[in-house]
């Protein structure tokens, strides 16, 4: 049985239905969003930022089912050395490790995330430093399936045309996928636009020419703003911004975990309703939700905390109220569509270098917000609120003037969105009217 849906391709129609087949590869496939997740509650490391751009190579070369294979293994072997370490070289080498499965293996944090938090809170009591070891080897939990499956996972249809003159085996994947004989349409599109991404031999080159400056554009700024829209705050540095407000230790652990529960639910209502509502909206709607609870928490922890001691219990919980309000407009926003509009406006020609920047520009700014998020606290203190609610402002500005809306329009025919933009078209059509004129 299947969930039937038809994408529109220039009058043309993508028939099929959401199959058994596409809900388990995309189950395995989301354990690389599980380990990426769990990477950042555990220890938030950045070896990730290089792998990254090893991971393109790969996956432009040999497809994507060994790069996720590599970033499963990657992952397995450091979560192993990091629960067994009796040095800090193992741990740190056992951390490189861990980063490197990230950067071959990432997509998503929902998820991964929340498993850290509550097995932070869980572990938080055992003596004898087994809680730490416990953490990090339980890592290996979602790298094993991640690993494991990327046996049995097949290649896309995309990967197999880039790689193979016989599109026979490319129609028959397609067909599985999609659950449907009628996919001649589709499969036309997807060998044209293989046929153009192969003239292309250096697509970090190529993403540098003026009518990729959209994509460009995109691939810096959204990862760039997805962090800075101080969720890594929660993430990093939670338990001590609540205990700070006046919850205890544990206390402060499990209401991460509250918070983790809300920003994982908000991510599965956002993966409802995205394709109804588009990603513009619930880009907007998120931005906004986020900056009037930030603004109200930044202003009752001015008024309330000061400089030094707590707050009343009631401002506390009203605190975490908020903070639940600011994950959950992150959860169906900047959260999950920072990931997933990256992944459907890159042409295949330039598809590889685009994540990889996309991916590297993630890592680069999540270490930057670790390394000084503390001291940022310490100078800033309750306008460490304000300060992120102001790139909340920036960025839904950003989405509002320049970004695109793209639900329901397949990966070949997304520089349709380009061209018909108030903004961008003024870039894409003029590089494309010059070019015609110094070939004529």
């Amino acid at each position: 049985m299947g969930v039937g849906f038809a994408v529109t391709s220039h009058g043309e129609h993508y028939n099929g239905r959401i199959t058994l087949f596409v809900v388990l590869s995309c189950t395995m496939a989301a354990m690389g969003g599980v380990i990426f997740g769990y990477d950042i509650g555990i220890s938030g490391g950045v070896a990730g930022l290089f792998a990254s751009f090893v991971a393109s190579w790969i996956t432009k070369k040999f497809g994507c089912k060994p790069t996720i294979l590599a970033g499963g293994a990657a992952f397995l072997s450091g979560a192993a050395l990091g629960g067994a370490a009796f040095n800090i070289y193992m741990v740190i080498f056992g951390r490189v490790l861990l980063g490197v499965g990230v950067g071959f293996a990432n997509q998503c944090l929902g998820v991964g995330a929340l498993s850290a938090n509550l097995i932070n809170f869980g572990t938080e009591k055992i003596k004898d430093g087994w809680g730490w070891r416990i953490s990090l080897a339980l890592a290996a939990v979602p790298a094993s399936i991640l690993t494991l499956g990327s046996l049995f996972l097949p290649e896309t249809p995309n990967s197999l045309i880039q790689r193979s003159k016989d599109y026979g085996e490319a129609e028959l994947m397609l067909k599985r996928v999609r659950g449907t004989t009628n996919v001649q349409a589709e499969l036309d599109d997807l060998i044209k636009a293989s046929s153009v991404a192969k003239t292309m031999n250096d697509p970090f080159k190529k993403i540098l020419q003026r009518k990729y400056r959209p994509q460009l554009v995109m691939a810096i700024a959204i990862p760039f703003f997805q962090q800075v829209t101080g969720i890594n705050v929660i993430g990093f540095c939670a338990p001590v911004l609540f205990r700070a407000i006046g919850l205890g230790e544990s206390a402060s652990l499990l209401s991460v975990v509250v918070t983790g529960v809300v920003c994982t639910g908000s991510t599965f209502i956002s993966m409802l309703i995205v394709d109804k509502l588009g990603r513009r909206v619930l880009f907007l709607v998120g931005g906004i939700q986020m900056l009037v609870s930030q603004v109200m928490v930044g202003g009752i922890m001015a008024a309330e905390l000061g400089d030094h001691g707590g707050v009343s219990k009631g401002y506390a919980f009203l605190v975490l109220f908020l903070i639940c309000v600011y994950v959950s407009g992150f959860g169906w926003s900047w959260g999950p569509l920072g990931w997933l509009v990256p992944s459907e406006i890159f042409p295949l020609e330039i598809r590889s270098a685009a994540q990889s920047i996309t991916v590297a520009v993630s890592f680069l700014f999540t270490f930057i917000v670790a390394q000084t998020f503390l001291a940022m606290l310490c100078h800033l203190k309750s306008g460490i609120f304000f300060f992120f609610g102001g790139w909340v402002v920036l960025m839904t500005a950003f989405v509002y003037y320049l970004l695109p809306e793209t639900k329901n329009l397949p990966i070949e025919q997304m520089d349709r969105v380009w061209k018909e933009h108030w903004f961008w078209k003024r870039i894409v059509v003029e590089e494309r009217s010059t070019h015609i004129m110094e070939t004529a």
